[in-house]
């Protein structure tokens, strides 16, 4: 991904890591945090750079004018599913204590039905351990089927998991977030400001930044994809999201990204927290038909691995930032999910035993 023109100051920032992969080391507090040039991803709502935002919405004239920049951005869901089918590609990317690891992912979208598939990477371990088996993901209204996802799970079976248990919502569970509901996201945005005109892969579009309320979104988005956003609007302690969107001529997501902002837990339900996200963790390993609270065997080897890399003593603040990007709209993908038989009803154990 090429991106051209206005740029706030500081690094681009592309990537994150899963949430299931570190979820159950985290306690989750959703937060504007910083956006992809390296500055608050909502700070406009908070007084940052004001003189740089007047300069923007001066150059920019009515595109820069705040009621219409919030409309541009709430409409992005609906001017995503007329445009039907695109190609996926995401990136979760983890930075904690000094370790860096990133999963990718490629696949493709038909959001009119709405359903998508990826091909999901992990990273090759923190301690110099191979990569693991792709993970193949089928997102649909309210299920993520897995394949390879966790130990002992037969050769070709699917792992189901009901995305409204899940306490992320599956925003992060599974190593990337559903396109779909990274869109959807955007029904809740608040505090929008116009970045600017930019270029992506040659293509013109629209710079929005600012936050996401959660519970705002899941009010907005479809019945059928509400359950999921509303437990992620309980399971992200501040209720809220920084985000950046990119916008093309059409009103259509280019690339939409994510900063959340969390604290590793010392201990599940640390003073002044949110318990860790235990529920998406012990959701992640539950298959189909059984229960979430029953022994949680880890289907994350990625989160050891950040633990093993990081010195001992106090916990690391984490920093995960989700990016989606899209392209090669039109497209009408091919998408079957699996069906009952080939769903795995058994226990999931951990790589580690």
């Amino acid at each position: 991904m090429a991106v051209q023109g206005h740029r706030r100051k500081g690094a681009v920032v592309a990537g994150a890591l899963a949430g299931s992969l570190a979820l159950g080391l985290l306690a989750v507090c959703g937060c504007a945090g910083r956006g992809p040039g390296g500055g608050p991803a909502g700070d406009a709502a908070h007084g940052r750079g004001s003189s740089q935002v007047r300069q923007v919405r001066e150059a920019a004239g009515p595109a820069a004018d705040p009621v219409r920049a919030l409309a541009a951005v709430r409409h992005a869901p609906t001017a995503l599913a007329r445009a039907g089918g695109a190609r996926v590609r995401t990136s979760m990317e983890t930075v904690s204590g000094g370790t860096r690891l990133t999963i990718r992912g490629r696949g493709v979208y038909d959001f009119a039905r709405p359903v998508g598939r990826l091909t999901v990477m992990l990273p090759e371990g923190a301690a110099g351990r191979a990569g693991h088996r792709p993970i193949t993901e089928v997102f649909a209204p309210g299920a993520l089927y897995m394949k390879n996802r966790g130990a002992g799970v037969p050769a070709g079976k699917w792992v189901r998991l009901d995305t409204g248990a899940l306490a992320d919502g599956d925003l992060l569970t599974s190593g990337a977030t559903d396109p779909l509901a990274a869109a959807e996201l955007l029904g809740g945005a608040r505090e929008v400001a116009y970045a600017g005109e930019e270029r992506i892969d040659g293509v013109r579009v629209a710079h929005y930044w600012g936050t996401v309320d959660l519970s705002r979104a899941a009010q907005a988005a479809p019945e059928r994809d509400r359950a999921a956003l509303a437990a992620a609007a309980k399971g992200f302690s501040s209720g809220t999201v920084g985000f950046d969107a990119y916008l093309d001529e059409q009103g259509r997501p280019r690339v939409l990204r994510y900063r959340f902002g969390m604290a590793e837990a010392a201990a599940a339900g640390g003073a002044g927290r949110r318990p860790a996200m235990t529920a998406a963790a012990t959701a992640a390993v539950a298959p189909s038909g059984a229960s979430a609270a029953g022994p949680a065997a880890s289907v994350a080897p990625a989160a050891e691995e950040v633990a093993a890399a990081r010195p001992s003593g106090l916990p690391s603040p984490m920093t995960v930032v989700s990016t989606v990007e899209l392209f090669s709209f039109g497209l009408r993908p091919d998408i079957a999910l699996p069906a009952p038989a080939e769903i795995y009803a058994g226990t999931v154990a951990s790589p580690q035993k």
